[in-house]
């Protein structure tokens, strides 16, 4: 079964990421393809990247970089839930993908966005898309994108618009495609 990490990709305390990743956990654990384990940036709590030496080397000194390459390397693939701010994706997420460089080669990978207005965070995914190509890693073709999240989530959770849940499993069934290529050609080399 392919191990799936569901990454909320914000770090404010207050942050929609957490009930939608929850939302989004819950679906892929449903989807049958996935082991799902929620990870939450906020509580990894990284530092701005410290580490001496380049990613690519795979040096580390700082056993919060040890602990964070550990939980990326456990995973075969993952869903980014991210938020848009500033028509881009946020600095806490991308200190986070450049801490490391390996772990995320070739793993499939797909996205969820979300923004107060009528995008649905739609550009930072497209802003983060060149990123994750220069690290090899495999997006899906199909992507999510939640408009309007400040009228969806409340005390009581993330109110799932009427589709969603459709679009999700589009991603999901892509991912789990991604991922058994890269397995099937694990197993040819």
């Amino acid at each position: 079964m392919t191990r799936l990490h569901v990454i909320s990709a914000s770090v404010r305390p207050t942050s929609a990421a957490r009930p939608v990743a929850q939302w989004v956990a819950d679906r892929a654990r449903a989807h049958g393809a996935f082991e799902v384990t929620p990870v939450d940036l906020g509580t990894i709590a990284l530092p701005f990247l410290d580490e001496p030496e380049y990613a690519s080397s795979g040096v580390y000194t700082h056993q919060h970089t040890r602990d964070w390459s550990a939980l990326v390397d456990s995973a075969d693939a993952f869903l980014f839930v991210l938020p848009m701010y500033n028509g881009g994706f946020t600095a806490p997420f991308k200190n986070a993908i450049d801490f490391l460089y390996r772990e995320w080669r070739d793993k499939p990978v797909g996205l969820v966005s979300y923004s107060a207005g009528p995008t649905g965070g739609a550009p930072a995914a497209e802003m983060l898309l060149p990123v994750l190509t220069r690290l090899r890693m495999r997006p899906a073709a199909r992507s999510v994108a939640i408009p309007g999240i400040g009228g969806l989530v409340g005390p009581e959770g993330f109110a799932v618009p009427e589709g969603l849940a459709d679009r999700l499993a589009g991603v999901l069934d892509d991912v789990a495609e991604l991922a058994e290529q890269r397995a099937a050609e694990a197993v040819t080399v």
